[in-house]
């Protein structure tokens, strides 16, 4: 890849992570326990929706061809997604979502408060800028995780078990590649591999508040950065991209 290649592809890595699941989040809309979460996911998806447009656009810019948010967004294929498998996977009961969304919020905190500091301005700009939601989301998600593992026996089952089942998506999040590494090199991109100290520490003093364990599973699954994904994303995409595929560059 060249230099101007691996700073697109690790745009559209963090575009396809907000853009998939701020998707996923507004499955919830009119399905949510109780009126207000119902309006606060679905927030949150649109908090989702606004940083992927920022940076697929970037993106866009970047690789001069001609491909808008618009193109990257739903005319993509399923291998040329880079999004985490973490958030591809199914909404599942309320303790599920809420426990991809804490692991997912911990980790993006910690990964736009470094890249407010990026030498690059654009990006700088478009992560000073989110991060402010980011802190929202990750109050909203860590407080949930609480309220549900300390509250009633079948609401902290659920809880943990849910921790349980997406532990070893978590792994992912802080491998480094040659892509990571070379924008790291540059001084635009993040040491994620460094993050994981402070995520553990955070989640760690979060599940202690709930009463709940941390999980302790021997799998894990790689595979996002080279296009390899769950049969999950497939659906997603078949959905979302729907319309532009049925209606090529349709106007409304």
């Amino acid at each position: 890849m060249t230099e101007k290649e691996m700073l697109v592809d690790y745009l559209l890595r963090l575009g396809d992570n907000s853009l998939i699941l701020g998707q996923r989040l507004a499955e919830w809309c009119g399905h949510a326990p109780i009126l207000e979460e119902d309006l606060a996911i679905t927030n949150i998806g649109l908090d989702l929706l606004g940083q992927s447009r920022l940076l697929l656009t970037y993106a866009g810019e970047v690789e001069g061809k001609g491909r808008d948010e618009d193109k990257l967004a739903f005319h993509r294929d399923t291998m040329a997604w880079r999004n985490f498998l973490l958030l591809e996977q199914p909404n599942g009961d309320f303790a599920k979502t809420m426990a991809r969304q804490m692991y997912f919020d911990a980790f993006q905190y910690l990964q736009y408060e470094a890249l407010s500091k990026s030498s690059d301005p654009q990006l700088a700009g478009i992560a000073t800028k989110s991060i402010k939601e980011i802190t929202y989301h990750r109050r909203h998600s860590s407080n949930w995780v609480i309220r549900l593992g300390d509250g009633t026996l079948e609401s902290h089952d659920k809880m943990q078990t849910a921790l349980n089942e997406l532990w070893g998506f978590v792994h992912e999040m802080f491998d480094m590649d040659d892509v990571d590494n070379a924008m790291l090199a540059k001084g635009i991109g993040v040491d994620v591999a460094a993050l994981r100290p402070a995520w553990d520490q955070y989640i760690e003093e979060v599940l202690a508040e709930a009463t709940l364990s941390r999980p302790y599973v021997t799998w894990s699954v790689r595979g996002s950065r080279e296009g390899k994904h769950s049969e999950h994303l497939g659906y997603i995409l078949a959905e979302m991209q729907f319309l532009q595929r049925a209606y090529p560059d349709a106007k409304w």
